[in-house]
């Protein structure tokens, strides 16, 4: 069964199908992981010694294009290029040229969401192609403790890509992994950092997803907790602002900046999901915390028709689940789901 409503959401104002889930969500936002490989190894996230797909399993940027020009089609108004690390991935900048093009004709935002070790040298061409606002990932300030939880990454590379897209124009918006006793007292620090220089900052739960060295129990911060904590030093009001994802935010009055809160665990955000996930594999994942998933790349490679990829797209939705089970093994120390987020994209 296919399922739609009408957006009237259109950037021309004009009305556009949207795909809804069995329980009413209409899905407007594709998240799609470019690739599984990255230049870092953050220790949360993925082991030392990965294994990472053979390129030859990988869609072609192309094939990627299509993808996404199917769920645009069907409503899509937002996508975000994931990974691994979105930028090293060869000639990724095809990619994000081909779907800026979109913008304004069915697309209303292109994004990405990087470790920022790759901004310096694309910052510009990605402003260029339509991108506004990007997603840098950083959990930490301090050179030493970046070059710990990433075991490989250059925290003045980062600041170096951090400047050239704020150059650019590209409005960026921090991401910290909240990690207890690596980084819970800096994040005040963090958050005066963002903030003076114009920025977002959201704290995110550390999610039991894929095998790793670390446990994942000693390094769960509840942000109730964090909240809280932060609530001794600043005044956060609870704000209605929206991105299109999961953080909940507060304006924190002393400095005038936005803190966004993404709770997986203490308090999921289920109920409002408009997101499906797409791999670079052409498995779509319609719920990050669950394995069960569609092969879209049979559908992809099958014809040149769309008419199997749009029913293919159309059967995944009917299985969207109602939430996601993320729930940290603490008798067997093992994660909520088998495959890293890497895979699945962030």
């Amino acid at each position: 069964m296919t399922l739609f409503a009408r957006d009237l959401s259109s950037s021309e104002g004009n009305p556009s199908p949207a795909m809804v889930d069995p329980f009413g969500r209409a899905l407007t936002y594709l998240r799609v992981s470019v690739t599984d490989r990255c230049d870092f190894r953050c220790t949360y996230c993925m082991a030392e010694n990965m294994t990472f797909l053979p390129k030859k399993d990988l869609l072609t940027l192309e094939e990627l294009d299509r993808l996404c020009s199917a769920f645009i089609a069907k409503g899509v108004r937002k996508i975000r290029l994931t990974g691994g690390e979105p930028l090293v991935r060869k000639n990724i900048m095809h990619l994000v040229r081909q779907l800026g093009k979109q913008i304004g004709s069915g697309l209303d935002e292109l994004t990405i969401t990087t470790n920022g070790s790759q901004l310096a040298r694309h910052a510009k061409e990605l402003y260029d192609c339509g991108v506004r606002r990007i997603n840098v990932s950083l959990d930490t300030l301090d050179p030493e403790k970046f070059r710990k939880i990433t075991r490989w990454g250059d925290f003045a590379k980062v600041m170096e890509g951090i400047d050239a897209a704020q150059k650019a124009g590209l409005k960026i918006k921090l991401n910290a992994v909240a990690l207890k006793g690596f980084n819970e007292t800096e994040i005040p620090d963090m958050l005066r950092f963002a903030h003076g220089r114009g920025m977002d900052l959201t704290v995110i739960e550390t999610m039991p997803m894929g095998e790793i060295e670390e446990d994942r129990t000693d390094q769960y911060l509840p942000l109730s907790q964090l909240r809280a904590s932060l609530e001794r030093q600043f005044t956060l009001e609870d704000i209605d602002y929206q991105t299109g994802g999961p953080a909940r935010y507060v304006r924190v009055a002393e400095t005038g900046g936005r803190l966004g809160f993404i709770t997986p665990l203490t308090h999921n955000f289920c109920e409002s999901c408009n997101r499906v996930r797409l791999t670079c594999t052409g498995t779509l994942y319609m719920c990050l915390g669950q394995n069960d998933a569609a092969d879209l790349r049979s559908a992809l490679r099958a014809t040149e028709d769309d008419g199997l990829l749009h029913a293919a797209i159309d059967e995944a939705i009917t299985r969207k689940p109602k939430g996601h089970d993320f729930i940290i093994d603490r008798t067997h120390k093992r994660p909520a789901v088998a495959r890293h987020m890497s895979v699945t994209g962030g």
